[in-house]
């Protein structure tokens, strides 16, 4: 089959010819693959970056896609961790990693929309107790995953929801997703801080998919903001793109109710993550949540990979 091959984690995925994979035993499904999305988890797993990694070459990246089963069911799936992603002509998945799609969904939509909606899908449903009416930060709003994340707040009910992050032009859009509230993360520091501080009033729950550096300034601005001490704020870290590691005074757990966790591979059970993919992917198809996207053909990958483009849009690969 043809597939996109990663032989060094120094470089980009090349169009191959690979061996095809065979399910090993009842429990997996061969899938034809029709479209994959580029997702940040893609390009770790392609990088050897992210914490799942097994450090093993040659693999096909890709976490997810869309695709037909031998009798004919369109499938939404995720791959396991191992050689084959879903960025190939054909992959090999567990039945249970699988979701069966209604024959007019939105292939499209729902390849690249999961990934990023799952982050903040997950988060909310299933990390912390979130209610309607409490109000939500967006750490990192104006990439696809945080884009989702403001709609999705918004669509469970959110009261208010405050966006940050460093494009100003794509923070103004968000008002037309839900977003009440934009907060600059390019801005003098004396400004961002006593922006942070406004936020950190009322809100019960951020969403950050920057980590690093902004958590480092963001976490005491909010502490030092809050209204009501005992009030829990939940910090939610999903991504890290400005850094992995944190300095965090330990006054912030000791002044406020702060409580801080994850949402990730690994943090909940495949069951529960799949109990909940079905309305997500429901969603998607009706439009009721947007994610920009563009097709790629499979054979441009290499070319496709690290283009400008792909930080703008979503790109969704169609082998």
């Amino acid at each position: 089959m043809n597939a996109a091959v990663v032989r060094s984690f120094d470089s980009p995925p090349r169009y191959e010819t690979f061996e095809a994979p065979r399910p090993r035993d009842e429990q997996e499904v061969a899938v034809d693959v029709l479209a994959a999305g580029l997702h940040p988890r893609a390009r770790s797993g392609a990088s050897g970056s992210h914490y799942a990694s097994a450090g093993a070459l040659p693999l096909i990246p890709g976490f997810d896609g869309v695709g037909r089963a031998p009798d004919g069911r369109l499938l939404y799936f995720l791959a396991s961790d191992g050689p084959f992603g879903t960025m190939a002509e054909r992959t090999v998945v567990e039945r249970r990693r699988t979701l069966a799609l209604a024959e007019d969904a939105d292939i499209r939509a729902v390849a690249a929309g999961m990934n990023p909606g799952m982050s903040s899908w997950l988060a909310l449903r299933r990390r912390v107790s979130f209610e309607p009416g409490q109000n939500v930060l967006v750490l990192g709003a104006t990439g696809s995953a945080g884009r989702m994340a403001v709609q999705i707040a918004r669509q469970l009910g959110a009261g208010q929801i405050i966006v940050a992050g460093r494009d100003e032009g794509r923070l103004a859009e968000l008002g037309n997703l839900g977003a009440d509230e934009a907060i600059e993360l390019s801005g003098p520091p004396e400004d961002l801080a006593r922006s942070l501080r406004g936020a950190g009033r009322e809100v019960d729950v951020v969403i950050d998919y920057l980590w690093g550096s902004v958590a480092d300034q963001a976490i005491p601005a909010l502490v030092e903001g809050r209204a009501e001490p005992d009030r829990l704020l939940s910090w939610i870290a999903i991504g890290s793109m400005a850094g992995t590691t944190i300095t965090l005074p330990s006054a912030a757990l000791r002044a406020v109710n702060l409580q801080l966790l994850g949402s990730g591979q690994g943090s909940l059970a495949t069951a529960v993550i799949l109990a909940e993919l079905p309305e997500l992917a429901a969603r998607l198809s009706a439009g009721a949540l947007h994610v920009d996207s563009v097709a790629v053909p499979l054979a441009e990958v290499e070319s496709a990979w690290d283009s400008p483009l792909s930080h703008e849009r979503r790109i969704v690969f169609t082998p």
